[in-house]
């Protein structure tokens, strides 16, 4: 941070208020210091070397910062001045109206706000796998290994479809494992599921085409739909997944149709064969695609695993995501898009055009940890890791929970969703109480699809467990407990 020009700038902005150098200069670094432009931990310029370069006698920037130190902006050590922490002014959220002055899309304007919090650690924070589980030392290792196997024309851009190292092994990994389709050549490595799902409805769809969206769905699904400028359709979940009627075949027909069919988010329920089967041939009668999000697919609790939809039939409409978030962890940020081969020109050209591919060395230590067997055997430990932490879960909840609300979709992944038996009552409520309590509950509604929350008819609350060990879960369930049923006490007592 350069405080002289921060300095110059502010009284260039404050000349008008005629303050003596001493003032301006303390009012300058206690807004600084208020607004986070110096955050806590910054070291200031010692005295003197700040003296002489604002042209100031010595003595002057003393008071600042003594004022500063007296009112516990600052603190002094041997080594100089350091902002303190200090809790930063919080600016008001802009109107409508100041947005669209500031010149944000309709679009930008119309998101909502994520459900949960920034922070995505603790119970029952859904989504984050066991970062404490996984083999670090070896991933280590793998990175270091494709480091040094770099050459200097791999620092430069890489291939914007993904390392053809990397996509080679999630081919293989993806005929094995889920039963897909394909060649190395359909798969292109992205930044995410969101990057997957923003190149895919660029891709795949204009602006004013209608997208179906499994309500209650995925909030990123919604947010990339309207940011593309589609028509979004909910269609409304069930306890097999979704189910489109004849009537929105009829009334709202799709160009595009997103749904989570292994593991149905946030509700859990599993899409069956016969559903699968039919979504298929409906979506292929009517000139749709079928955008198969499979995001944690490999934790498979209950019964076989399901294959996925891209390969149940001949040239399915099927676009396949994947994702390392689940399996791996998140800040690894790789994730996949398996085309069908019609279309896999028209991706490669759109990739080349608007993505210039990079980490090349986390690319090929992924395919070193697919190709070697370490991936496959890190997912197996996972899987009866989260199958223990299910388990202890479920109990816990039909014990302290069983006579108010449902256990549903425990049978994969790494979330459940707790239904209420009764569907006045305010999940919205529940999640903000328990938060204060220090646990993290999304609640189900605000994953419609819909304007009205809880249009859906799903009431109730989504429960991550991959993050709780099992010995934690009845004491944390208890206090989630004591929340839910003073929810249904206050519902029963205002009907």
């Amino acid at each position: 941070m350069d405080i002289s020009l921060l300095i110059t700038g502010y009284a260039a902005q404050h000349s008008h208020r005629g303050w003596p150098r001493q003032r301006m200069l303390h009012e300058c670094l206690r807004a600084a210091i208020r607004s986070g432009t110096l955050a806590a931990g910054t070291r200031l310029s010692a005295s003197r070397a700040l003296a002489e370069e604002l042209g100031l006698a010595r003595n002057t920037v003393l008071y600042a910062y003594e004022q500063l130190a007296s009112e516990g902006f600052v603190t002094t050590d041997r080594r100089g001045t350091v902002v303190a922490s200090v809790a930063a002014e919080r600016k008001p959220s802009p109107s409508p109206r100041a947005l669209a002055q500031a010149g944000l899309s309709q679009r930008a304007r119309g998101l909502r706000p994520l459900p949960g919090p920034a922070d995505r650690m603790g119970a029952f924070v859904p989504g984050v796998p066991a970062l404490d589980h996984f083999p670090l030392t070896l991933w280590r290792r793998m990175l270091e290994r494709a480091w040094r196997s770099l050459t200097v024309a791999q620092l430069n851009y890489g291939d914007p479809a993904g390392e053809p190292l990397l996509r080679e092994a999630i081919a293989d990994h993806l005929r094995a494992a889920r039963g897909v389709v394909c060649d190395a050549g359909q798969v292109f490595i992205t930044d995410g599921t969101q990057s997957s799902l923003d190149l895919c409805l660029r891709a795949l769809a204009d602006a004013g085409d209608t997208i179906w969206i499994e309500s209650p769905g995925y909030g990123g699904a919604l947010a990339g739909a309207r940011g593309a400028g589609l028509n979004v359709a909910g269609i409304e979940v069930d306890d097999d997944g979704i189910a489109p009627t004849p009537d929105d075949w009829l009334l709202r027909p799709p160009r595009l149709i997103y749904t989570t069919p292994s593991h149905q988010y946030p509700v859990g329920s599993v899409l069956s064969l016969r559903r699968r089967l039919a979504l298929i041939e409906a979506a292929r009668g009517a000139g749709a695609l079928i955008i198969e999000d499979d995001y944690d697919s490999e934790f498979r609790h209950d019964g076989a695993p399901l294959s996925a939809m891209q390969g149940l039939a001949p040239d399915a409409p099927v676009v396949y995501l994947g994702t390392f978030s689940k399996t791996m962890f998140p800040s690894l940020r790789i994730a996949f898009v398996v085309v069908p081969p019609a279309l896999e020109a028209a991706f490669a050209l759109m990739r080349a055009q608007s993505h210039a591919s990079g980490r090349v060395a986390e690319q090929l230590a992924l395919a070193e940890f697919l190709r070697s067997g370490q991936f496959a055997l890190h997912v197996r430990r996972m899987r009866r890791l989260y199958r223990q932490r299910r388990d202890a879960l479920v109990a816990s909840l039909e014990r302290h929970m069983g006579s108010v609300a449902t256990v549903h979709g425990g049978s994969a992944g790494m979330h459940l969703a707790l239904r209420f038996r009764d569907e006045s009552m305010d999940d919205v409520a529940v999640s903000a109480h328990a938060l204060e309590h220090g646990i993290v509950v999304n609640a189900l509604s605000r994953h419609d699809m819909y304007d009205a929350p809880g249009a859906s008819g799903w009431r109730g609350l989504m429960l991550g467990y991959a993050q709780v060990p099992a010995e934690r879960m009845d004491d944390l369930v208890k206090r989630l407990a004591a929340i839910v049923h003073l929810a249904a006490f206050a519902a029963n007592r205002s009907r």
